[in-house]
């Protein structure tokens, strides 16, 4: 018997490979679904079941290319939804055979009404793995307010006291040796504070677990859960309907999505569709020079994330800005969250616009020893754009915090006459904040290289652990 997490960090996203004696299953797999079949054919198995613990919120999942492509089967747990497609709505406790192993779905109700884990046992009939899905994450649990959004009868409160009941009644009473297998780790929007860890012991969970505590009472326990929770990216609900309902076949997304497009073709794309231009380069090579109106999101941060975060409607035209090669991977995560509309990439990219006698915009930088002595001349406005936790734990004396999750939203706290220096941890998110506001007319912000990580290592800066944040300019 085999099990293998395929872990994709971008989505902080884990599908799981099980195969015992030629047979195979999928749990939660990602939308581009030629891996799976790769992995069992190179192994000469055959995938007879697609697994989903729930129906997603924070990416579109690939089980029906990987049903229709191969035959398998698609299981959720019970279920009374209306779907696009052919699933087993199972029943809590039903097992399927695999080989000579066995697999059985447990009924954890919480995260969401069809939130289902999964417990592997092996040809003796010893259970060995748990499959959690985003019912038990490795140091959390899964939020309970994002079917609330699809089913507007729910409160998060119900959904919280279900999850509860799920884990003291389902998971607690089940083997401290059984290996958890999360559906997701740190990085996730599903969850509040999730270890870097990506599997654990159930017994080692129990223990560290806060949401596992066996003293936590009910009421204490949905308080906890609900206790800080931030507003879910804009783009979950859809992602949600796209995995219930269906969705176009991701061969024909990513063909789309990757035609090369004259600088005249792009231009009267743009004029056309009002499309966003999706530059991801890194931070630096946009800032030196980009097209007017450009998004800059790199490619190498959490590129899926921040789009569906900032530009939230799946059904956004997008045009393109990509390193040479890198193209087909664009299209492959925008499709992975459900932007599913790329009209195409810029051929020759920025340097082609320029050939061609277009104009570009640039963003200034500063590193943070140039910045260091700007202070000690005169006041400057400082934008912290992290989450109000990371802020919280460590930011700049004076600086105000503006996490760019809800970019759009601080719009009226930024004066456009005035000059502000703004910085995330690395630079990769300052960047982003900064071009966006850019496309929207604010023209005086300034990006600080390298970003809080910079700075502190400059040790020329005053640093605060402890002021409450500001949210006002």
């Amino acid at each position: 018997m085999k099990v293998e997490q395929i872990y994709t960090g971008c989505l902080a996203q884990g599908a799981y490979y099980i195969e015992s004696d030629g047979k195979a299953a999928i749990i939660d797999p990602l939308r581009e679904v030629e891996p799976y079949i790769q992995m069992a054919e190179e192994r000469g198995a055959s995938i007879e079941y697609v697994f989903e613990t729930h129906f997603h919120a924070d990416f579109v999942s690939g089980h029906v290319d990987l049903a229709n492509k191969t035959g398998a089967k698609i299981i959720y747990g019970p279920t009374t939804m209306e779907t696009g497609f052919d699933f087993i709505s199972a029943e809590d406790g039903q097992e399927f055979k695999l080989g000579n192993a066995t697999i059985r779905l447990i009924h954890t109700p919480g995260h969401t009404m069809e939130s289902s884990c999964y417990l592997l046992i092996d040809e003796t009939g010893q259970p060995t793995s748990l499959f959690t899905g985003d019912t038990l994450f490795i140091g959390d649990v899964g939020r309970p307010d994002l079917a609330q959004k699809v089913i507007s009868e729910l409160t998060q409160e119900k959904l919280a006291g279900l999850l509860f009941e799920s884990l003291r009644n389902k998971i607690m009473p089940l083997d401290d040796k059984l290996i958890v297998y999360p559906g997701h780790g740190a990085g996730s929007a599903c969850g509040k504070m999730m270890s870097d860890e990506t599997t654990d012991t159930l017994g080692h969970q129990k223990k560290t677990n806060y949401a596992l505590d066996p003293s936590l009472s009910k009421e204490a326990f949905i308080d906890s859960v609900l206790t800080g929770l931030t507003p879910p990216p804009g783009y979950f609900p859809q992602n949600v309907l796209l995995n219930i309902k269906g969705y176009e076949n991701i061969d024909e997304v990513v063909k789309k999505g990757t035609k090369p497009l004259s600088v005249p073709a792009f231009e009267a794309a743009k004029e056309e569709t009002c499309a966003v231009i999706v530059d991801t380069r890194d931070a630096q090579d946009f800032g030196h020079g980009f097209i007017e109106d450009s998004y800059n999101i790199g490619l190498d941060g959490s590129f899926a994330n921040w789009v569906g975060t900032t530009i939230m409607d799946v059904k956004t035209p997008l045009l393109i800005i990509a390193d040479k090669g890198k193209e087909e991977e664009v299209a492959t995560r925008l499709a992975r969250i459900g932007f599913d509309n790329t009209l195409g990439y810029l051929k020759g990219g920025v340097k082609a616009w320029q050939k061609a006698d277009k104009p570009v915009e640039r963003i200034k930088s500063i590193s943070p020893e140039r910045l260091a002595i700007i202070m000690e001349e005169k006041h400057v406005n400082l934008i912290d754009v992290r989450r109000k936790s990371e802020y919280n734990s460590e930011h700049v004396l004076h600086s105000i915090n503006l996490p760019l999750d809800y970019v759009k939203d601080h719009l009226s706290q930024i004066d456009k006459q005035k000059v502000y220096y703004v910085y995330c941890r690395s630079g990769y998110r300052s960047m982003v904040f900064v071009s966006i506001l850019r496309s929207l007319g604010y023209e005086n912000l300034i990006d600080i290289k390298g970003g809080f990580t910079a700075i502190s290592a400059s040790g020329k800066f005053d640093i605060s652990e402890y002021e409450a944040p500001t949210t006002m300019l």
